[in-house]
């Protein structure tokens, strides 16, 4: 790799780092954090900070239409599942936040299952999600979901070919039974290229807050590339349902495939804005008799900011 080439990369990885940052203050980060070497970086550094500014006044406006979809999908008693998959480090975890930020967890919930234990292995293959599907009122976003039969379990051998088989078989049948009963099922599927992953494993690598996120199967996914690119396809393929289809969010540029995710979502229901009453702060109730006691100091947490 020559100078250009690691500079290049340099630049990136310190691009995804800065990326990791931000929430919904970031704008508040100053430019000045980084060393600025060069006129054209400076340049650059301001029209980041000018493209940041736009991305987040978008993210504003689109959290407050989720909002109202929020306070659609409760008064109108409405049931959906959204599901979120892609190769680790396509972006789903990230658009998951941006979507439940500010809405009531109560309404909006995230299940995210580990590996299944051995009782779960002998269950029915999809026992285990039937439990956190949606009552009339909720939204319920899966970060991964029972398509890991068709992703991981297949490329890493932890089912046998007829459990496989048996998957598209069942899939497009649990799927069309959701819907029937009245749970909207969306499926998006976040892609990002070889290189853009290779770039955010870096990322990790270099990032103390993410190396938790690097754990040993995550590194194998790296090596089976090729692997993973197969059975993606082979899923699409059989489980690309009228009734649930595929939505496929290109996820290289991270802030993009976030809005685009968002806006997607939004117009994947008939919401509108639910009125409500008028909120009316009551008078606090004074008593005479009331005395508030101290909080021994002992008790205080330590004020060091």
């Amino acid at each position: 790799m020559n100078l250009d080439d690691r500079e290049e990369l340099r630049r990136r990885i310190e691009n995804d780092l800065l990326d990791s940052l931000d929430e919904e203050l970031e704008l508040e980060i100053e430019d000045r954090t980084y060393d600025l070497n060069a006129e054209g970086d400076a340049v650059a550094r301001q029209e980041s900070h000018a493209q940041r500014i736009s991305y987040f006044r978008e993210l504003f406006r689109l959290q407050g239409e989720l909002v109202k979809l929020q306070n659609w999908v409760a008064a109108t008693k409405q049931k959906a599942v959204i599901i979120f998959e892609g190769r680790d480090a396509a972006g789903k975890g990230g658009v998951i936040k941006r979507i439940t930020q500010r809405l009531n967890p109560r309404v909006c919930r995230v299940v995210a299952l580990p590996a299944p234990n051995d009782r779960e292995r002998t269950q029915w293959y999809f026992q285990r999600y039937v439990a956190h599907l949606p009552a009339a009122g909720e939204l319920v976003l899966f970060d991964r979901s029972w398509y890991n039969r068709a992703g991981v379990e297949r490329v890493m051998g932890f089912c046998t070919d007829e459990e496989y088989d048996e998957f598209f078989r069942s899939a497009p049948e649990f799927e069309r039974m959701l819907v029937r009963s009245g749970i909207k099922v969306i499926k998006y599927w976040f892609s990002i290229t070889d290189d853009e992953q290779h770039l955010r494993f870096l990322g990790r690598i270099h990032d103390p807050l993410k190396q938790w996120k690097l754990s040993p199967m995550d590194l194998e996914s790296r090596r089976r590339w090729e692997d993973y690119t197969r059975v993606k396809e082979t899923m699409l393929d059989h489980t690309h349902i009228a009734e649930a289809p595929w939505w496929v969010v290109p996820a290289d540029m991270k802030k993009q495939a976030r809005l685009n995710c968002i806006h997607h979502l939004l117009s994947q229901f008939p919401y509108e804005e639910v009125e409500r009453s008028e909120v009316v702060l009551p008078a606090r109730v004074r008593n005479e008799d009331y005395i508030r006691h101290p909080v021994p100091q002992s008790m205080i947490v330590p004020q060091l900011y």
